[in-house]
């Protein structure tokens, strides 16, 4: 027999708690402005990479928000989180997602505006 509990946490094991991701430092230092302009083309040109636009969104808002929003904003989009910091995803039909660092978290040697 089995319980309903005991399916409910073979579902949980796929689904991975996402992290958030470790320092990094880029090429050479940058300002917020120079960051933010980065971020601006990743996300309006992601789409063109493949996927679906939904998630794309769904991707943009986790990396944009607190580790729990994202973590139910993953969630509720049927994200499959391969990495914990979401470099890595993958959508419930395996289409890849890849993230980089630089729109998940500001680098070690961001320098001031101006």
């Amino acid at each position: 027999m089995g319980c309903a509990g005991s399916s409910q946490t073979k579902g949980d094991e796929n689904a991975k708690k996402i992290r958030k991701p470790k320092p990094w430092k880029h090429s050479q230092p940058i300002t917020m402005t120079q960051l933010r302009q980065m971020r601006d083309e990743f996300w309006d040109t992601a789409p063109h990479y493949g996927g679906q636009k939904e998630i794309w969104d769904a991707l943009r808002a986790a990396a944009e928000a607190d580790i729990t929003l994202a973590q139910a904003i993953v969630d509720s989009a049927g994200v499959i989180v391969q990495s914990a910091d979401l470099t890595t995803c993958y959508d419930e039909r395996g289409a890849k997602y890849e993230l980089p660092k630089y729109v998940l978290n500001e680098p070690t040697n961001l320098i001031q505006d101006g």
